[in-house]
C-alpha cells in the first residue's frame, strides 16, 4: 500500500508539472497578439493572462470529464500508466518550447495517454469514437473556423473603420484587444486547466481512492488552477515571439479581430466537452488575421514548420508514452528510471535553451525576415486606407539602396 501510495504521490506531482509546463507553452496563444502590436507590456500581459486562467479553471469541467471518462476505459488504467503517459506530454512540449514551435499541449497529453494505454492494456481500452469526435475533428476544424472567422473579422473591421480618426481608433482597438486577450485567457482556463484535472482524476480512479464517474475533488480544481497560472506567468517567451512575429506582422485591428474569433471557438468547444487545442484555435485565428489585411501576409516558411509539429505530436507522445509504459512495467526500479530519464531531459533542455535567451526584453524582435514571396506580395498590394508611414514601413520591405561608385567608376 505505501508504494502505491508513493507511485499516486508521483503522478499527482507530475501531472502538476505538465500543466505548469502547459501554462507557459501557452501563454503565447492568449497574450503573444498582445504583445506585439504594444497593446500591453509584456509583464503585465502574462500577469493578467496567469490570473484569468486560474479563474477559468473553476467555471467548467466538461473537458476534464472528456479526458477522465470518455477517452481510455478506466477500469484498466493503472497509475503508472498516467504517469507514463505525462512524461511524453512533458517531453514533447519541452522540445517544442525549445524551437519556439506552437504545438499542442492538449494533443501531447492525449497521444502521452493513448501510447501509454495501448502498451499496457491494448487498442480495445482506447474509446476510439470519442477519440475521432472529441480531439481528430475539433483539431483539424478548430484552426479552420477561427481562421476563416479572423479572416472575415479583420476585413469587416478594416472597412468599418476606413473613416474612423486613425489615433483614436488605434486607442480603441487596443482596448478591445486587451479584453480579447483576457478572454482568450479565460477561456484557456476552462479548457487547457481542466485536462490536468482529468489526468488527476483518472489516477485517483485508478488507485481507487475516487469511485469511477467521479467529477475532480475541489483540490485538484485549485491545484491545476495555480499551477497552469503560475506557469503561464513565468512566459513562453520562444513561442509568444513566434507567434506574435513569426507567422505575420499584426496591427492592433488584426489582433482584436483574432483574440475575439479564437476566443469564441474555445469558449463553445469547452461548453460542448471537446478537448480543443487554444493553440490551433489561436495559430489559425492569427494566420487569418495576417490574411485578411491588404498587404498582409503570413510567413508560410514558419506556419509549415509549425503544421509538421501539429501533424507529430500525437503519434510521437504516444510512441514516448508507450515506451515510458513498457519500462514502468518492470516494476519500482522501471518507475524510478523513467522518472530520472524526465527529470534528465528536463535539465539538459533547459540548458541548451540558455544559449540564446528570449525573455520580456527581446520577445517583440522578428523571428526571421520575410522571404521572397511575402516581400513580393506586400510590396504590390495597396495598404488599407488610413495606414501611417510607420505601419507601411513595417509591411513593406524597403527597396535595396544602389551602392555609392567610386570616384574612378564615376569618372568612368
Amino acid at each position: 500500500m505505501e508504494n502505491f501510495s508513493l507511485i499516486l504521490a508521483i503522478v499527482v506531482v507530475t501531472a502538476l508539472a505538465f500543466d505548469f509546463t502547459n501554462g507557459f507553452h501557452d501563454t503565447a496563444n492568449a497574450m503573444a497578439t498582445t504583445i506585439s502590436t504594444g497593446a500591453l507590456k509584456p509583464k503585465v500581459a502574462v500577469a493578467m493572462s496567469a490570473v484569468l486562467n486560474l479563474v477559468g479553471a473553476f467555471l467548467s469541467v466538461e473537458v476534464a470529464n472528456t479526458i477522465s471518462k470518455g477517452l481510455v476505459d478506466e477500469t484498466g488504467i493503472r497509475p503508472e500508466v498516467i504517469f507514463a503517459a505525462l512524461v511524453g506530454a512533458i517531453l514533447w512540449n519541452l522540445l517544442t518550447w525549445l524551437v519556439g514551435l506552437p504545438s499542442s499541449s492538449s494533443h501531447a497529453l492525449m497521444g502521452g495517454l493513448i501510447g501509454a494505454t495501448i502498451a499496457s492494456a491494448g487498442m480495445g481500452a482506447v474509446h476510439g469514437d470519442v477519440l475521432v469526435t472529441k480531439v481528430l475533428i475539433p483539431a483539424i476544424a478548430a484552426p479552420l473556423v477561427a481562421g476563416i472567422a479572423a479572416l472575415l473579422a479583420t476585413r469587416l473591421t478594416y472597412t468599418l473603420g476606413k473613416k474612423a480618426d486613425g489615433d483614436a481608433s488605434k486607442k480603441g482597438y487596443r482596448a478591445g484587444q486587451i479584453a480579447s486577450a483576457g478572454l482568450v485567457s479565460l477561456a484557456h482556463g476552462t479548457n487547457d486547466a481542466q485536462k490536468t484535472m482529468g489526468i488527476i482524476t483518472l489516477a485517483l480512479v485508478a488507485g481507487g481512492t475516487l469511485a469511477p464517474d467521479s467529477d475532480p475533488p475541489m483540490w485538484v480544481i485549485l491545484s491545476a488552477g495555480l499551477a497552469i497560472a503560475l506557469g503561464t506567468y513565468l512566459g513562453g517567451w520562444r513561442i509568444i515571439r513566434t507567434m506574435g512575429k513569426g507567422l505575420t506582422d499584426l496591427q492592433p485591428q488584426q489582433g482584436f479581430a483574432a483574440q475575439t474569433s479564437a476566443a469564441t471557438v474555445i469558449l463553445a468547444s469547452s461548453h460542448l466537452g471537446f478537448s480543443l487545442s487554444t493553440t490551433h484555435s489561436v495559430s489559425g485565428s492569427v494566420m487569418g488575421a495576417g490574411l485578411g489585411r491588404k498587404g498582409g501576409v503570413v510567413r508560410w516558411s514558419t506556419a509549415t514548420r509549425m503544421f509538421v509539429a501539429w501533424g507529430l505530436t500525437l503519434p510521437a507522445a504516444a510512441l514516448v508514452g508507450a515506451l515510458a509504459e513498457y519500462v514502468t512495467g518492470f516494476g519500482a526500479w522501471g518507475t524510478a528510471l523513467v522518472a530520472v530519464f524526465l527529470i534528465g531531459s528536463s535539465a539538459a533542455i533547459w540548458k541548451l535553451s540558455r544559449r540564446e535567451v528570449v525573455d520580456h526584453t527581446n520577445v517583440n524582435e522578428t523571428e526571421e525576415p520575410p522571404g521572397v514571396v511575402t516581400t513580393a506580395m506586400a510590396a504590390v498590394t495597396p495598404p488599407p486606407a488610413g495606414t501611417t508611414a510607420e505601419e507601411l514601413s513595417a509591411t513593406i520591405p524597403a527597396p535595396a539602396s544602389e551602392p555609392t561608385p567610386s570616384p574612378s567608376q564615376a569618372a568612368v
